[in-house]
C-alpha cells in the first residue's frame, strides 16, 4: 500500500480503487460483460466529483497465487490463469474449460487480459481492508469489485474470482473480526458469495435480488437461511419483477435495517451496481436512480453502528447508457457527496411498480416466517419461546 499517496488524502474520508488495467475484464465483442464499463463510468464521475478533493483515488496491486488461495483450489487458479492468458493471445489451452467455467464465462472472439483484471480485483479487496482496518478512511469503493457468483472451484455469472468472499475471509483471517455484514443488492442471487458462508455466522449475508424464478442463477429462494453454525445468518429476500424504490425501500426498514441493528456488525460489504435498475436489459426490475441513491444512503446511515466503516464493491449492469449514473448515484448516496441523479432512459409508466410493491409485503411476510426464530427483531409480537441469534 502506497502511504504516501494515503497521507496526501488524509482529510477525505472516502477512497476510490480503479486503475485503467480494469479495462482487461473484457470477455470479447458479443459478450455482455465488456471492460470499456469502467471507462465509461470513471469519465461519467470525474466530472461530478473532484480527485484529491471529494474522494482520495488510487490503485491497488493485483492478488498473488496466495492470496487467492484464500478463496479459491489450486488447480482452478492454474486452469483460469493458463486459459485467459492463452485466448487474450488467440492459442488454445489445453484441459476441459466445463470442469472449471460455466459457459458464461466462455470468451467470445478476442477477449481481453481478464485473468489479470480479475486479480486486481481481488487485489482492491484486499487494499481495501487495509484502508479500513489502519482507519485511513471510512468509505472505500472497488471499481470492478462484486464478483459474486465465483465459487471455490467454478466461475460462472461473469465472474472469474469471488473478491467479496475474499475481503470478508481476509479480515477474518487477518484482522479477527467475527461479524462482518455482507450486503449484496445486485439483481441476480449471490450463490457464490452464499456458498462461502452458508454455514457461518462470523459473516451475515443478505441479499436483495430479483426472484430467482426464471432468472440466473435460480438460487436465492427465502427458505435459504443458512447451514449448521450458521442457520438463520443467510438472508435472501427476492423481489417482484418491476420492484421499484418503494419495495426497495420497504424491505430495507422492515428487514435489513432492524437486522443490523440487532446483528451489530463490524464493518459492512456491500457489492451491486446498476442492474436492478428499470431499463437493465438482464432483467426486469425496476429501481430509479433516487432509488440507487437511496440504498447508499441506507448503508451511509446503517453503518453509523461500526463507525461508518463500509467497502464498497461495484461491477454490474448491461444498460452501457444506464450504469454510469446508476453507479455514481450508489456512491453519492454512500459518501454523502452531492449529487442530483439523472434519468437517462424515462420510465414510461409505474402501475406494476405499485403491484410489486403488494407483492413485496407478502416477500417481507414470508422472510420473518423464516427468520424471526433466529432474530428478535423480525419476530411477530406474539411469538414466543423462539431461539435468539446469539443463542
Amino acid at each position: 500500500m502506497d502511504s504516501a499517496n494515503t497521507n496526501k488524502c488524509e482529510k477525505i474520508e472516502n477512497s476510490i480503487l480503479f486503475r485503467d488495467e480494469l479495462h482487461g475484464y473484457d470477455f470479447g465483442e458479443g459478450h455482455p460483460f465488456r471492460g470499456d464499463r469502467y471507462v465509461d463510468f470513471y469519465r461519467y464521475f470525474k466530472k461530478q466529483f473532484k480527485a484529491g478533493v471529494d474522494y482520495c483515488l488510487l490503485e491497488a496491486e493485483p492478488a498473488t497465487d496466495s492470496d487467492l488461495q484464500l478463496i479459491c483450489h489450486k488447480n482452478y487458479i492454474e486452469f483460469t490463469r493458463g486459459y485467459y492468458e492463452s485466448s487474450n493471445l488467440g492459442i488454445p489451452y489445453p484441459g476441459k474449460f466445463s470442469d472449471f467455467h460455466s459457459n458464461d464465462n466462455l470468451p467470445t472472439g478476442k477477449p481481453g487480459k481478464v485473468e489479470e483484471a480479475a486479480r486486481l480485483v481481488v487485489g482492491q479487496a484486499k487494499m481495501a481492508a487495509q484502508l479500513i482496518h489502519d482507519n485511513k478512511f471510512k468509505k472505500v469503493i472497488s471499481i470492478g469489485g462484486g464478483l459474486h457468483h465465483a465459487k471455490p472451484n467454478y466461475g460462472e455469472g461473469f465472474c472469474l474470482y469471488n473478491d467479496i468472499a475474499f475481503c470478508a475471509l481476509y479480515l477474518i483471517h487477518q484482522y479477527g473480526l467475527d461479524r462482518i455484514l455482507i450486503l449484496d443488492t445486485d439483481a441476480h442471487g449471490g450463490n457464490g458469495t452464499m456458498t462461502y458462508f452458508y454455514s457461518d455466522r462470523a459473516v451475515l449475508f443478505i441479499d436483495i435480488h430479483q426472484d430467482p424464478i426464471g432468472i440466473y442463477p435460480g438460487t436465492g429462494f427465502i427458505q435459504q437461511i443458512g447451514a449448521d453454525y450458521g442457520k438463520g445468518y443467510t438472508i435472501n429476500v427476492p423481489m417482484p419483477e418491476y420492484s421499484g424504490d418503494d419495495a426497495y425501500k420497504l424491505v430495507f426498514e422492515t428487514i435489513v435495517e432492524p437486522v443490523v441493528r440487532e446483528y451489530k456488525p463490524q464493518i459492512i460489504i456491500r457489492n451491486g451496481g446498476s442492474d436492478p435498475h428499470y431499463a437493465d436489459g438482464l432483467t426486469t426490475l425496476g429501481l430509479s436512480m433516487e432509488g440507487f441513491q437511496m440504498i447508499g444512503e441506507k448503508v451511509r446511515k446503517m453503518s453509523e453502528v461500526c463507525d461508518g466503516k463500509v467497502i464498497d464493491l461495484i461491477a454490474s449492469g448491461y444498460n452501457r447508457e444506464v450504469l454510469p449514473y446508476a453507479w455514481t448515484a450508489l456512491i453519492s448516496g454512500l459518501t454523502g457527496l452531492k449529487y442530483k441523479p439523472v434519468e437517462p432512459i424515462p420510465l414510461l409508466s409505474n402501475i406494476k411498480q405499485r403491484s410489486a410493491l403488494v407483492e413485496t409485503r407478502s416477500v417481507v411476510t414470508e422472510v420473518k416466517k423464516y427468520l424471526g426464530p433466529y432474530w428478535e427483531c423480525l419476530r411477530d409480537t406474539g411469538s414466543k419461546n423462539k431461539p435468539a441469534a446469539s443463542e
